[in-house]
């Protein structure tokens, strides 16, 4: 039913899709596939226009051929799917999962399913979506949240974060941690009653070389030098006529300790980070990038080092070279365009010996860091050889939004293509004000006579004074109404959206264009662009009149 089409009829002649509401029907109409004759019907466009209040809703009624094929692919195959505004490729990443866990139910009810969205509001509004397919048993959460031994107590300075999601930083620290081991410089030395066993130093250091060379996780490294220095204790006290059972190896293995610290010690990831960061290590980083990374005032203990969330990231590359972290059979990741590099290594280790689907927009990338080319970043995922697909055919945007958006793609740093929006309706108003609040309080007084949600968007600094200008005017924020800083609303949909001072959303950040075109394109059915100050000049007016 969903894969076939025009082109490929897979020998279904007709196709009949059924218009409900609730329980009632209200119509129904034929596709006759056989004659060539394909989609755009009355009820496809219906649901597709039908207003969005409340969390985000399947695509069972709306799948396309082109969705569909990539939520039926293999379990063994990553795909990543570069998705214009619209396009449902979120949508497909999570009816992926419930396909997957319907086709491989028992292998990967072992290794489990993992949705790592861009943040908590987010995933709030994608978290019935599965449920509602009938799977409840998915993590679903975001990469802070899967990181997050400590919590975020302070903030990176712009230099600070970009050095810390370099991906250098795997190396340095690498070389910080494995750098504590150090060449026996004695024999290990044990008593046991009346005996002393004895490894000597040569033995030792062949013990440590060996397990260095086998590239061991260093927790796991440790546990073998020690087990491999007991069994050489076995061995001498078994020729004694000792008798050695478990008991007795533990025992030893505890005696074993001060010789162990001082060639292959024992520590956490705070230790090592807060050294780092206390005094980075010469060789890998410029001056200034060292000086950027440097934790500022007087050094500190691990125990009241306030962590920054690029910290969280750090520390699990630390805490995964001590012992390996809990994969996952299938990791879905939307907006993975955002990953920086050392991000991109956290989720590589979940996926291991899984699969990823990675859902993303090139164009909708809005930190420092953001990717510029697929295979690259696909490449940094762990998987170099993932099969990247286009979605193009926009079905939540309507037509003169879409067309407002595609003016800022020749102003991005993405190779991508315009988006074509399967909807003629919609409705685009750019307002121009002396007062912003006014103007936007207007805006949202006029979407209150439609039916739909209603979000505002702005940039971050106008929040607080917009949300007081409407609470003063009686217009009560709640499900219908929303108040979202530009920062948090990617992945977000309101059938209005009033977007209040294009110019400010630009000048808030260095990829302030890319976060426009993001807000740009949140509208379902309407939008009013309100504006005091001139627009960017980069957003141009569509060939179409507003």
């Amino acid at each position: 039913f969903y894969r076939a089409g025009a082109r490929d009829p897979q020998g279904v002649e007709v196709r009949r899709r059924f218009g409900w509401s609730g329980s009632t029907l209200t119509g129904y109409e034929d596709e006759l596939l056989g004659a060539g004759q394909e989609g755009g019907g009355a009820l496809l466009a219906a649901e597709i226009e039908r207003p969005r209040v409340g969390p985000m809703r399947d695509i069972v009624a709306t799948i396309q051929p082109e969705q569909d094929d990539l939520v039926r692919a293999d379990l063994d195959t990553t795909i990543c799917v570069q998705g214009a505004p619209g396009t449902g490729k979120t949508a497909v990443g999570l009816h992926r999962a419930a396909y997957l866990l319907y086709a491989h139910r028992r292998r990967l009810e072992r290794s489990g399913v993992l949705v790592l969205g861009p943040n908590r509001t987010f995933l709030g509004y994608i978290s019935a979506v599965l449920p509602a397919l009938g799977e409840v048993d998915v993590e679903q959460t975001t990469l802070e949240g899967l990181l997050g031994a400590h919590p975020v107590r302070a903030v990176d300075s712009a230099a600070a974060a970009a050095v810390k999601h370099d991906v250098r930083m795997a190396e340095l620290l690498r070389r910080a941690l494995y750098g504590r081991i150090r060449r026996p410089a004695e024999p290990a030395v044990v008593a046991d009653g009346s005996y002393r066993w004895r490894v000597g130093e040569d033995e030792l250091r062949r013990i440590v070389e060996d397990t260095r060379r086998a590239a061991l996780p260093y927790g796991i490294g440790r546990e073998r030098v020690r087990a491999r220095t007991v069994a050489a204790m076995r061995r001498q006290a078994e020729a004694r006529g000792r008798t050695c059972n478990a008991a007795w190896e533990r025992r030893i293995g505890r005696a074993l300790a001060p010789a162990l610290d001082a060639t292959w010690p024992a520590v956490r990831p705070e230790d090592v980070l807060n050294e780092v960061l206390s005094a980075p290590p010469e060789g890998l980083l410029t001056d200034a990038e060292r000086a950027a990374l440097a934790r500022p005032g007087p050094p500190r203990g691990a125990k009241s080092a306030a962590w920054t969330e690029a910290d969280l990231v750090l520390l699990d590359e630390l805490a995964c070279l001590l012992e390996r972290p809990r994969g996952y059979g299938h990791v879905i990741v939307d907006e993975a365009q955002d990953l920086s590099p050392m991000q991109c290594r956290a989720v590589a280790r979940r996926s291991e010996h899984g699969s990823l689907t990675v859902l993303g927009d090139l164009a909708q990338g809005t930190t420092p860091w953001a990717a510029r080319s697929w295979p690259e970043h696909l490449e940094l995922l762990g998987s170099p050889g993932g099969r990247i697909v286009e979605l193009t055919t926009g079905f939540r945007v309507p037509g003169v939004v879409v067309e407002l958006a595609n003016t800022l793609l020749a102003a991005l740093d993405a190779d991508v293509p315009p988006t074509r929006s399967h909807r003629s309706d919609g409705r685009l108003r750019v307002i121009a004000t002396a007062e912003l609040e006014k103007g936007v309080v207007a805006a949202v007084r006029e979407a209150g006579g439609f039916e739909g949600s209603i979000g505002v968007i702005a940039a971050d600094a106008h929040v607080e004074a917009i949300t007081c200008a409407l609470w003063n005017e009686g217009l009560d924020l709640g499900e219908r109404l929303s108040v979202i800083p530009a920062s948090m609303c990617k992945g977000l949909e309101y059938d209005h959206v009033v977007l209040a001072e294009p110019a400010a959303v630009v000048a808030a950040e260095p990829r302030g264009l890319n976060r426009l075109y993001v807000a740009l394109t949140r509208a379902v059915s309407r939008l009013d662009v309100v504006h005091a100050e001139p627009l960017p000049p980069q957003l141009s007016r569509p060939s179409k009149p507003f």
